[in-house]
C-alpha cells in the first residue's frame, strides 16, 4: 500500500502528530519526532458487468462515524471494552472524508453514472446515500489481526426526503502479518467488498424507482 500526503497546510502534520497514541501506552507523539506514515486505502474499480446505467443523478452526503472513528488514527480493538491506536501511522485523512472520497471516486468508476457527487457539489440530485459506519477498526482475536469494516446505508429520494431502501455491508479481513502494510491491505479488502457492495446496490436500486425510458 502507497503512502499518501494529506492535502492542504502544514498543519496536518501538526494535528497527526499530536493525535497518534503509542499502542499499548499514553504517550502521544512528540512533535520532534519522525512523521507519521500516512495510509489511504483505493477506490473499487470492478463491479458486476451487468450493472443498469444511470439516468438520475446521486448526492453522497458525507458519512457519520462515532468519534473513535472519526479520526486520522488506525484504531486497534484489543477486546470488546479497550480501542487502542496504532503508533506512528495514520490515515491520509479523518475516516468519513476518506471513505466519501472514495466511495464517490467508485461510483464514478463504475461508468454506470455521470451525476454523482458529495454534498458539497451543489449537485441537485434525485437521491442521496447516506452512510453510517458503525466499524473501522483492526480487531485482534486468537493471536491474528483482522480489519473490521461495518457501513449502514440508506437511499433517499429526494426533494421528498423519502428512504426508499436501505442496506448493511459487514465484512472482516484477516491481515497477513502484524505489519502495518499488511494490517492496511486488509483494510483496503474489507472495504473495497464494502464499497462494492454500496455502489451496485445503490445503482439496482435507484434504477428501479427511475428506470430508464
Amino acid at each position: 500500500m502507497k503512502t499518501a500526503l494529506l492535502p492542504g497546510p502544514a498543519r496536518n502534520w501538526a494535528c497527526l502528530a499530536a493525535a497518534v497514541l503509542l499502542l499499548g501506552g499514553c504517550a502521544l507523539v512528540e512533535g520532534g519526532g519522525p512523521p507519521p506514515r500516512l495510509f489511504t486505502p483505493h477506490p473499487k474499480t470492478t463491479f458486476d458487468s451487468d450493472l443498469p446505467t444511470a439516468n438520475w443523478q446521486l448526492v453522497v452526503d458525507p458519512p457519520q462515524a462515532p468519534a473513535s472513528i472519526d479520526s486520522v488514527r488506525i484504531a486497534v480493538r484489543k477486546s470488546p471494552l479497550e480501542l487502542d491506536y496504532y503508533a506512528g501511522a495514520a490515515w491520509a485523512d479523518r475516516v468519513p472524508p476518506m471513505v466519501l472520497t472514495l466511495l464517490v471516486s467508485s461510483f464514478e468508476n463504475t461508468g454506470k453514472i455521470v451525476g454523482v457527487g458529495r454534498e458539497s457539489a451543489s449537485l441537485r440530485g434525485d437521491f442521496a446515500l447516506r452512510t453510517d459506519i458503525r466499524n473501522f477498526e483492526v480487531e485482534r482475536e486468537g493471536g491474528h489481526a483482522a480489519a473490521h469494516v461495518h457501513i449502514v446505508s440508506k437511499l433517499v429520494q429526494l426533494p421528498e426526503r423519502i428512504i426508499v431502501s436501505d442496506n448493511s455491508c459487514d465484512y472482516k479481513e484477516d491481515a497477513a502479518s502484524d505489519k502495518l502494510e499488511d494490517i492496511v491491505e486488509a483494510y483496503n479488502s474489507a472495504l473495497g467488498r464494502c464499497m462494492r457492495r454500496i455502489v451496485e446496490w445503490t445503482l439496482r436500486t435507484g434504477s428501479k424507482i427511475k428506470p430508464v425510458k
